[in-house]
């Protein structure tokens, strides 16, 4: 497809690119060169096939679609109904999976991940680990764990934010939910009615924004500690029931300094960093 790059990156990664899509894809195992050209192949048609279903996926409700990645974005936000989501909460995770899942579809493939803006997905063989990094510090995921998509949302990133968060980083069984957690998760980090809070409708920032006119924030003020603390309780304790319910492993929240993490997450020691970079 024409726009399509492709480009090999320092330790064997490649960079795949089209239009407002970079994927960092990487692969271990005997089945590494076969896997990153099946990763290549699946890439070309990511866009377009968005592209297509534009409408459905900016809407909150409608028919399945028929792409095989817009079928994963509208599978990965169907737990927060009845809430406010479209399937666009899931885009980078969403296309993550799909291509890291076309890299795996042969044998030889031992570990694999594929970065799209910062939202991976990744496949584990026995004995693999894999450490995601957010704002409390690396986090290990191995064989055993069930967790296979980390995504970090909030203000700052690519995508407009309705809440104050600047950074949700969430653990999920894959990337699409784990993108859509992180985005409702960046949500509830607010202070409805703050003053210091400004907000506009999203339509005047983006006018194709699946948003519409729901206001989202544009810039945060100055707030006091107790302030920060009571937002990102908000989001803590909506986090919390997302755990509860099975749908996010954990997650680590930021905000003006102050941190909460949700779960039991296996950081990695500094220990074990200078055992690594010696």
């Amino acid at each position: 497809m024409s726009g399509v790059q492709a480009a090999w990156l320092s330790g064997g990664r490649l960079h795949l690119h089209h239009g407002p899509i970079d994927m960092i894809v990487g692969a271990e195992g005997p089945g590494r060169e076969a896997g990153l050209a099946r990763a290549a192949g699946a890439f070309g048609g990511v866009l377009q096939g968005l592209v297509e279903e534009l409408p459905r996926l900016r809407a909150d409700a409608g028919p399945m679609p028929r792409g095989a990645v817009a079928r994963r974005m509208v599978a990965a936000v169907a737990p927060f109904a009845p809430e406010f989501i479209t399937p666009m909460a899931a885009v980078a995770g969403a296309g993550a999976e799909a291509v890291l899942a076309a890299l795996c579809n042969g044998p030889g493939i031992g570990r694999a991940y594929v970065n799209n803006g910062g939202d991976v997905a990744f496949h584990l063989g026995t004995g693999q680990e894999m450490r995601a990094a957010g704002v409390a510090g690396l986090v290990r995921i191995g064989t055993d764990d069930p967790w296979r998509g980390v995504a970090t949302s909030g203000q700052g990133g690519r995508s407009l934010s309705l809440g104050i968060a600047e950074s949700v980083t969430v653990l999920a069984r894959g990337a699409a939910l784990a993108d859509a957690a992180a985005t409702m998760i960046a949500n509830r980090v607010d202070l409805p009615g703050h003053a210091a809070i400004l907000r506009v409708p999203a339509c005047e920032v983006a006018p194709d924004s699946d948003l519409g006119a729901r206001l989202v924030v544009r810039h945060v003020g100055p707030l006091t500690p107790d302030e920060v603390a009571q937002a990102l309780d908000r989001g803590t304790d909506y986090a919390q029931g997302l755990r509860m319910r099975g749908l996010i492993g954990g997650a680590m929240l930021a905000l003006r300094g102050q941190m909460r993490i949700v779960g039991d997450l296996p950081l990695v020691t500094s220990q074990e960093k200078e055992a690594v970079n010696a």
